[in-house]
């Protein structure tokens, strides 16, 4: 097949599937700014910074145009220079350069892309108005202020999530990123994934901060302050720090930990050991009696905030096991608060997670027994690495320490549930030796593993086909969980991830745009399974004498009180509803139109917006009473608007229209 090629700055470059010219340029080893290009989200060319010169076609954005064999670009002249340079200083314009305390400042693209463009000053006046601060969430914090407009936050979520909780909004120089009607971020149908602040180039969103929080509980002396390190945070910490990719540096970060004041240190691997004892049980227990399956794991908490509000339908499948950090929270405040000697009040145990929903999670009510939190704070991957730096710890020269016992003892089960299929491959360790009664000599699990945000897996239990799906990443649950209500697909075990690629590739780890880090993350936490004596959850010493000395029963009444919980349904129905016509008429006809998210990316709120101009201008306002609502449950033939008692869906105009003209003749031929 004839090689194709092209030319870069005189220089002829071959290539072979790549998208657009951005990324054939980069293939040349040449660095083109960008701040709305990513690999995983559509493309979009809003930031107008990845500009090239191609003969016949003059400036373009190189991210939007498809390589064509013999083209020549330039990257660099006069022109494009100064046009990247002018937009720098646009942008910088109306930014709050409050670089210095900002908690992006090390990692903001904006702030390396100016330094790396040469711009020295900024000859703009600033144009828009200061806004408030968007501290609503338990999980991200929103600054308009210092907003690019570039729209990675909004396709992430509605590219990788399917949610669409943010979108631009109002028009022109007035165009700003918001959540829908202007509400705060935490007051919407926000998951706390996170996936926006991972991939927003500056501060505008960002982890929501507890390192103060965190810090007054080291410094109280009347505080007991224990740690536990979840798995994908120990090889992801050295990126920020100059190690290799994929480094896992659990001795170095118990080290750190012990130096800044912490009591104890341990790790979430062991509890999520005792996830895999308690989850295998229940799913064979569903499994032999043949009810509420596929079970669904239920250690994401973006996932379980997802099903609550989108899918309340699969709340039975759900596991009731708590997850691995809340266990241990659970466990820290009875069962260490027993063996220390401590009153559970004075412990305070402090999460250390790749996530931003995990925030969220510790703050849910019911991980809450008389007014004291199972996981008192959480704080990120990035946090951590603020309070190393905030210390004076040198971590590179850190000699390694050992985790405490004995939550800090853990088998290679869980350390892989930072991997997406690494709950489903530590639970079918489990449950295989369990009902075939043989040892297994290999523990991998292979047809679970991959890159593939949804795969598929069989394995033989006892002679029987158990078919197993893995997902990450929410629109792809979604499709999944659509799938089996249409009865198209059939399983009895789902993982799911918030995360694409798993805790890996939470919003709270280290900023990083490429792929490639992520599958080094993931293949480390396999090399420390690898590593580990241990591979199974059910030869964990430590467990085993804790179901002995504390728990009692695998399931059992103590075991279902601390490590089991319930869920709630999210779905906002009818009473939050917004009055937008009031008839005056006693034979009113009431008319409802549902702006939640599905229905108002699907145009309701056009529709609402010529329904109101209709009934104005037909002087029918006295006949009918208009309301804006919420979700009416049936999301997936939105629009949805009520007339009367009759639900229209998939509505335009035309419909709802014909059906209110309908309904206002009965009302009349009935008087």
């Amino acid at each position: 097949m004839k090689k194709k090629t092209l030319f870069v700055n005189g220089r002829e470059v071959e290539f072979n599937g790549e998208r657009n010219l951005l990324e054939v340029v980069r293939k040349a080893n040449i660095e083109i700014p960008t701040f709305c290009y990513h690999s995983e989200l559509s493309v979009y060319g809003a930031c107008r910074l990845c500009l090239v010169d191609v003969e016949g076609k003059g400036i373009v954005s190189s991210c939007s145009i498809i390589p064509e064999e013999g083209m020549k670009i330039k990257t660099h002249t006069k022109e494009i220079r100064d046009i990247r340079k002018i937009t720098m200083e646009l942008l910088l314009a109306n930014h709050d350069q409050d670089c210095f305390t900002c908690a992006k400042s090390a990692s903001c693209k904006l702030r390396e892309i100016a330094d790396k463009l040469g711009v020295e000053k900024i000859r703009f006046k600033k144009t828009n108005k200061e806004m408030p601060l968007d501290l609503s969430s338990h999980a991200i914090s929103r600054d308009p202020n210092k907003c690019i407009l570039c729209g990675d936050c909004v396709r992430a979520c509605e590219e990788i999530q399917g949610i669409g909780v943010i979108d631009f909004t109002h028009r022109g120089s007035n165009v700003v990123v918001s959540p829908a009607f202007g509400k705060e971020i935490g007051k919407g149908e926000c998951v706390d994934c996170g996936q926006c602040a991972r991939v927003c180039p500056t501060g505008a969103i960002i982890p929501k901060s507890e390192i103060e929080d965190v810090w007054n509980e080291i410094y109280n002396d009347k505080k007991f302050v224990i740690a536990q390190i979840a798995p994908a945070v120990r090889v992801a910490i050295g990126e920020s720090f100059g190690y290799q990719d994929g480094t896992s540096l659990t001795g170095q970060i118990v080290a750190a930990l012990k130096l800044m004041g912490f009591d104890k240190v341990f790790d979430t691997s062991f509890a999520a050991d005792l996830t895999v004892i308690e989850e295998s049980n229940e799913f064979l227990k569903r499994y032999s009696e043949g009810k509420n399956l596929p079970i669904i794991t239920s250690c994401c908490p973006g996932w379980v905030k997802y099903a609550e509000q989108y899918y309340p339908e699969f709340l039975d499948n759900l596991s009731t096991c708590k997850s691995p950090q809340q266990m241990f929270g659970s466990i820290a405040k009875s069962f260490l608060a027993e063996k220390y000697e401590i009153d559970p009040k004075n412990i305070s145990v402090v999460s250390i997670m790749p996530c931003t929903a995990k925030k969220f999670e510790a703050r849910r009510p019911e991980f809450e027994n008389n007014g004291i939190k199972e996981v008192d704070y959480v704080i990120t991957t990035q946090e951590l690495v603020d309070m190393i730096k905030e210390s004076g710890i040198n971590f590179n020269k850190l000699e390694p320490d050992s985790l405490d016992l004995p939550l800090g003892f853990k088998t290679g089960a869980g350390i892989i549930f930072g991997n997406s299929g690494g709950v489903s491959e530590a639970v079918l360790r489990y449950t295989y030796e369990k009902v075939n009664g043989v040892k297994l000599t290999n523990c991998n699990f292979n047809e679970v593993r991959g890159v593939d945000s949804t795969r598929e897996a069989t394995a033989l239990l006892n002679g029987n086909e158990v078919k197993i799906a893995i997902v990450s990443g929410l629109k792809n649950a979604k499709t999944l969980l659509d799938k089996i209500k249409s009865g198209e697909a059939k399983y009895d075990m789902i993982e799911v991830m918030a995360c694409p690629g798993g805790c890996i590739g939470g919003a709270g780890q280290p900023v990083s745009f490429e792929e490639s880090i992520k599958q080094k993350r993931t293949e480390a936490l396999y090399n420390t399974d690898k590593m580990l004596q241990l591979h199974k959850s059910q030869d964990n010493p430590y467990i085993k004498s804790l179901y002995e000395e504390f728990l009692g029963e695998i399931n059992g009444h103590k075991a279902h009180d601390l490590l089991h919980t319930h869920y709630a349904n999210r779905k906002r129905l009818f009473e939050s509803e917004i009055s937008l016509i009031k008839a005056n008429n006693s034979q009113k006809l009431e008319v409802k139109v549902c702006v939640g998210t599905n229905c108002y990316l699907k145009n309701s709120q056009t529709v609402l917006q010529r329904l109101l101009d209709h009934l104005e201008e037909r002087n029918l306002v006295h006949l009918v009473d208009v309301k804006a609502t919420f979700c009416m449950e049936k999301c997936e033939k939105s629009p949805n608007i009520l007339v009367g008692e009759e639900i229209v869906t998939s509505a335009n105009f035309e419909k709802v229209i014909s059906n209110i003209e309908e309904k206002l003749v009965l009302i009349a031929n009935s008087n």
